[in-house]
Formats: structure tokens, C-alpha cells, sequence
């Protein structure tokens, strides 16, 4: 597994607002869609092209374009929706699928509630959304999902991580084809498995349910 730390103080500066407890949600979401365009340009740094002929105004050139099959990106519902408006302003072209994942508070284990993905996902490239990358525990599933599904490899895109999550996810992904890309990387977990410092439960942050 690739891990990728972005270090960009537009970055960091938009992470620093959305860390701020006093931050609204409508700002908290406009900043997410953001940061996630800026992290998503790190992400996309290897997406698969292929040759194409064109004519400029002046002669004629070969160029790349996006190749098929279409990327997937994979927002992890809830939270993950709030970041995929800023990767897609990038990627427009990208097919999108859904995946409910749901971690239990208590074990910290991951479930899958619910699925919209092709049945079919080989040679794809696939890009997954989740904020907070916390004990791997959903991520960590939803990377196995897309490969029991034929992904050729994927790109995972948070917000935060911390280093027992990034642990977790090299242990589960083994030598398969994952990069793992992070506006940053935080100190630790808290016993109740938060990240720390962190800033908060994203979903409830993007959705004003706090």
C-alpha cells in the first residue's frame, strides 16, 4: 500500500477552519468540497489514459484522454457524500457508486447496509470517499468489497487518518494495488476510537445534526 500525506498549506489551511468547533456547517461543507478537489488532484495522479488524435487551431497533435473503463468513484454513505461533489468537479467523467457502511460504536466493527456498484468491477480503477480514516474498520471493507468485485486498483481518499488506521489498512490490504491518500495524518486515537485531535464526527459536521 502507497500512503500519501498531502503537505500543501492550502491544504492545511482549509483542514484548520474545518478543525474549528465554531465552524457552521454550509462552511464546513463548502470547505470539504474543496479540500476534497485539491486531495483528489494528488489522487488522480496515475488515473489511466490512453492516446487520442486531435486537431489545434494550428496543426495537427496526439493528446491523452481518460480511458476506458471509467473510473468509479465510491463515496462510503454517510459522510462520504459531502466529499463527492469535489472530486467529480474533477473527475467528471467517472461513473460514481454508493456503499452504506455503518461502524458499531461499541466493537468498532464495519457493516455493509447497503450497495450500489456494477456487478462487474474489472480493470477498474476505483477512488473511495470516507473523511475520517479512524480504525480502518470501514474503509478496510469497502477496499475488500471493491476488489471481491474485480477492481484493478484503489485509491482511497480522506480527509484525516490516524496511524492506527493507516496500520490497520496495510494489514488488510497486503501487496494489492491501494493508495491511500490523506489531508493529514493526526496523532492518535482516542479509547472511544475518535481520531485525535481530529475535528469531530464529520458526518454530523457536514449535516448540522450535532
Amino acid at each position: 500500500m502507497r500512503l500519501h500525506v498531502a503537505d500543501h498549506p492550502l491544504i492545511t489551511h482549509k483542514l484548520t477552519v474545518l478543525r474549528d468547533k465554531s465552524t457552521p456547517s454550509p462552511v464546513f461543507r463548502q470547505l470539504t468540497e474543496e479540500l476534497v478537489t485539491l486531495l483528489a488532484y494528488e489522487a488522480t495522479r496515475n488515473v489511466q489514459v490512453e492516446s487520442v488524435e486531435i486537431e489545434t487551431p494550428v496543426t495537427a497533435t496526439t493528446g491523452v484522454r481518460i480511458s476506458e473503463p471509467r473510473p468509479l468513484v465510491v463515496p462510503i454513505l454517510r459522510a462520504g457524500l459531502g466529499m463527492l461533489e469535489g472530486m467529480v468537479k474533477l473527475l467528471p467523467t467517472a461513473e460514481v457508486g454508493f456503499l452504506g457502511m455503518l461502524r458499531n460504536e461499541e466493537t468498532l466493527e464495519p457493516a455493509t447496509y447497503a450497495e450500489r456498484l456494477p456487478d462487474d468491477l474489472s480493470d477498474r480503477q476505483c477512488f473511495v470517499l470516507d473523511p475520517m480514516l479512524a480504525t480502518g474498520g470501514s474503509l478496510g471493507a469497502a477496499v475488500e468489497f471493491l476488489f471481491a468485485r474485480g477492481a484493478q486498483d484503489v485509491t482511497a481518499i480522506c480527509l484525516l487518518g490516524a496511524p492506527e488506521g493507516v496500520a490497520s489498512m496495510k494489514r488488510k490490504v497486503g501487496d494489492r494495488d491501494v493508495t491511500l491518500v490523506l489531508g493529514a495524518l493526526d496523532e492518535r486515537l482516542t479509547d472511544k476510537g475518535y481520531i485525535f485531535p481530529g475535528l469531530g464526527d464529520a458526518g454530523d459536521r457536514l449535516y448540522g445534526t450535532v
